[in-house]
């Protein structure tokens, strides 16, 4: 469960809102003047979060190395294409969904 709290509370009760994200997942927002500045959050998810980026970064590595001689234009034409044939099934499937749908 995500709770939001206050800097104050937070400072005042972090033995607790430490044991809630690890023992119970909580994850707490801590705001300043109603202003969201931090988050804390079960280690477990904070360490899956850091699995993927990093994953996420080694696929931009790996795209990078395999494009790297490809002109800028012809990748950004092929980006272009792919986006339209995406936005094309997704228009396809829309209007399949409708059809199906009794009035």
């Amino acid at each position: 469960m995500e709770k939001v709290i206050s800097a104050m509370t937070a400072r005042r009760n972090l033995g607790q809102i430490l044991e809630k994200a690890f023992y119970k997942g909580d994850s707490f927002i801590i705001e300043r003047a109603g202003k969201p500045m931090a988050a804390v959050v079960p280690i477990e998810q904070y360490r899956q979060w850091q699995r993927e980026r990093d994953q996420i970064f080694a696929m931009i590595d790996e795209v990078q190395q395999r494009t790297r001689q490809i002109p800028v234009e012809e990748l950004e034409a092929d980006i272009e294409a792919a986006v339209n044939a995406a936005k094309a099934v997704e228009m396809s499937e829309l209007s399949s969904e409708r059809e199906t749908i009794p009035s």
